[in-house]
C-alpha cells in the first residue's frame, strides 16, 4: 500500500477562538521548530481581523500556553495567512481558495461548533477546496448516537472515511500511547491478560478543581459526555483490545473498534451520577441543574476474553487529588497457603497516566521474622515526567502525514455512543457530594462483591 500523501497546506477555521489560542498556535510553533511544518498555514475567522492581529494573537498564545521561541515563531509568522469572513458567504471560501495558492491537498481543521460543520463543508466544496483534502473535527463528536450519525453523514457528503480525522486530544498523550506499548512489547502479559487471571479493572479520572468558569459548557456536556464517552472508553479499549494483526494504523483501529462494539450498553443499575456542592452557583449553571460533575459506571464486555469481568470507570471534579490511572486487579491464588486473609489489591498492575507516568506491580512479600506473614508492596517499574510532546503537536503532525492511527473511526465513535446512550440525561438521579471527597456514597453500590474503589496513590 502506498504511503499517504502529506498535506501541502494547513487551514484552521476558528482561528480567533479559544481552542486556537490555548492549543493550536503552541502546537504549530512546536511543529515548525522541529521542521515538521513548512507549508502555508491559513487561519479563517469572522472577527474582522487582519493578518497582523492574528500574528500578535499567536505570539500571545505561545507565550502564555507554550514555550516561545523567537526563531521558530518568525518562521511560523512567515507561513501564516488570514482569511476573514462569514462562513455563510461564498466570498469567504473564494478568498480561502485564493490564499491556498497552488496547494492541492490541504488539511482543514474545523475548530468550530458542530452546528456550522455542514455550512463550512458545503462552502469548501463549492469553492473547490475538498478534492484530495483532509478534514479534522474536534470532540465532542455529537451529543448522542443519533447526532453522531448525522455528523458522519454530513462529513461523508464530501470526504471519504480515510480523509476524516476525528480528534480526541487524549489519544495523543504519551501515557496513553504507553499503555499500548507496554501491553504489546512484553510477552509475559498476554498469557494472564484475560478473565482467568484478572478479577476486575478500575479507571479513575479525578480532578481536584471545579468547572473553572466553564459552567455553561458543562451544562451542555456533563461528565459522561465530557470524558467517559470519549477519553475513558478509549483508554479502556487500549487496555483490553486484542493485539492488532499488523502494525498498520488501520489494524490498530480495527481492534479498538471490535472491543468497543463488544461493550454492553449501560443501564440505570450500572451508573451513579453526582454533583459537587456549589456547582449550581457557578456562572452559566441553572439553579436547579441536574447535570453530573461525577459519574461512575460498571461495564461488561461480551467477549470470550473478558466475559463476566467487571470494568469500573469513574470521573469527577472537586476530588481530593488530580490524577488519572488504571488499576488491573489480578485474582488471588485459589488457596491461601499461609492462612492469611489477603485483600485482592495485593496483586495488581497500576498504570498511571497523570500527573506523572507510573507503571507499578503490586505483590505480597514476606516480612522479616519467624512468622510466615506478609505485607503488600508495590514495585515501581518506571516513573517518568509528563508529556515531552503535547497531544496537539502529535495529532496535528499525524494528520498532516495522513496517519489515522490515533483518530476515531466512524464505527468506533458510534460504538462509544451506543454504550452510554441509554443513560444520557436524567435517567438516573444525581447525588450531592462535598468538594474534596471521592464522590457520592451511592457509587459504592456498583462494586458490591468487590473490595471498593481504589484511590490513586502518590
Amino acid at each position: 500500500m502506498a504511503e499517504p500523501r502529506t498535506s501541502d497546506a494547513f487551514v484552521f477555521f476558528g482561528a480567533t477562538g479559544d481552542l486556537a489560542y490555548k492549543q493550536i498556535f503552541p502546537a504549530l510553533q512546536a511543529l515548525v521548530r522541529r521542521g515538521h511544518m513548512e507549508v502555508p498555514i491559513v487561519g479563517v475567522g469572522r472577527s474582522g481581523w487582519g493578518l497582523d492581529k492574528l500574528i500578535e494573537r499567536a505570539r500571545a498564545s505561545i507565550k502564555e500556553h507554550g514555550s516561545y521561541d523567537e526563531k521558530a515563531f518568525a518562521k511560523l509568522a512567515a507561513l501564516l495567512k488570514y482569511v476573514d469572513g462569514d462562513y455563510r458567504e461564498e466570498s469567504t471560501f473564494i478568498k480561502l481558495h485564493e490564499a491556498l495558492g497552488g496547494a492541492t491537498a490541504p488539511l482543514h481543521y474545523l475548530a468550530i461548533p458542530p452546528s456550522v460543520f455542514e455550512t463550512v463543508i458545503g462552502g469548501l466544496a463549492k469553492a473547490g477546496c475538498v478534492e484530495n483534502a483532509r478534514v479534522v473535527v474536534e470532540k465532542p463528536f455529537g451529543r448522542d448516537l443519533k447526532s453522531a450519525r448525522e455528523l458522519n453523514d454530513i462529513l461523508h457528503q464530501h470526504f471519504p472515511e480515510e480523509s476524516i480525522f476525528r480528534i480526541d486530544h487524549y489519544l495523543g498523550k504519551e501515557p496513553v500511547q504507553n499503555i499500548l506499548y507496554t501491553r504489546f512489547s512484553n510477552a509475559f502479559l498476554e498469557p494472564i491478560w484475560n478473565r482467568t487471571h484478572i478479577r476486575s479493572l478500575q479507571i479513575t479520572m479525578a480532578e481536584d478543581f471545579d468547572v473553572l468558569g466553564r459552567g455553561a459548557f458543562y451544562e451542555e456536556a456533563g461528565a459522561i459526555r465530557d470524558v467517559i464517552q470519549n477519553h475513558l472508553l478509549q483508554v479502556l479499549s487500549s487496555v483490553i483490545m486484542d493485539a492488532p494483526l499488523q502494525s498498520a494504523p488501520s489494524a490498530l483501529r480495527d481492534e479498538k473498534s471490535r472491543v468497543l462494539r463488544a461493550i454492553r450498553p449501560l443501564d440505570a443499575q450500572s451508573i451513579v451520577r453526582g454533583q459537587y456542592h456549589g456547582y449550581r452557583s457557578a456562572e452559566g449553571v441553572a439553579e436547579n441543574s441536574t447535570v453530573e460533575t461525577y459519574a461512575a459506571v460498571r461495564l461488561f464486555v461480551d467477549s470470550w476474553r473478558w466475559a463476566d469481568v467487571p470494568f469500573y470507570i469513574r470521573a469527577g471534579k472537586c476530588m481530593p487529588v488530580t490524577s488519572t490511572e488504571v488499576v488491573v486487579e489480578f485474582r488471588r491464588p485459589p488457596r491461601e497457603v499461609f492462612g492469611e486473609l489477603v485483600p485482592s489489591l495485593s496483586s495488581h498492575l497500576r498504570l498511571r497516566l497523570s500527573p506523572d507516568v507510573v507503571i507499578a506491580l503490586g505483590m505480597r512479600v514476606k516480612v522479616a521474622g519467624e512468622r510466615m506473614a506478609g505485607e503488600d508492596v508495590e514495585l515501581v517499574v518506571t516513573r517518568q515526567p509528563g508529556d515531552a510532546m503535547t497531544p496537539y503537536e502529535r495529532l496535528l503532525g499525524d494528520a498532516m502525514r495522513g496517519d489515522l492511527g490515533l483518530f476515531g473511526r466512524q464505527d468506533a465513535i458510534e460504538a462509544q455512543w451506543a454504550v452510554v446512550d441509554p443513560v444520557l440525561g436524567d435517567i438516573t438521579p444525581v447525588y450531592d457530594y462535598p468538594c474534596g471527597t471521592w464522590g457520592p456514597r451511592e457509587a459504592t453500590r456498583l462494586l458490591e462483591g468487590d473490595d471498593g474503589w481504589i484511590d490513586p496513590r502518590h
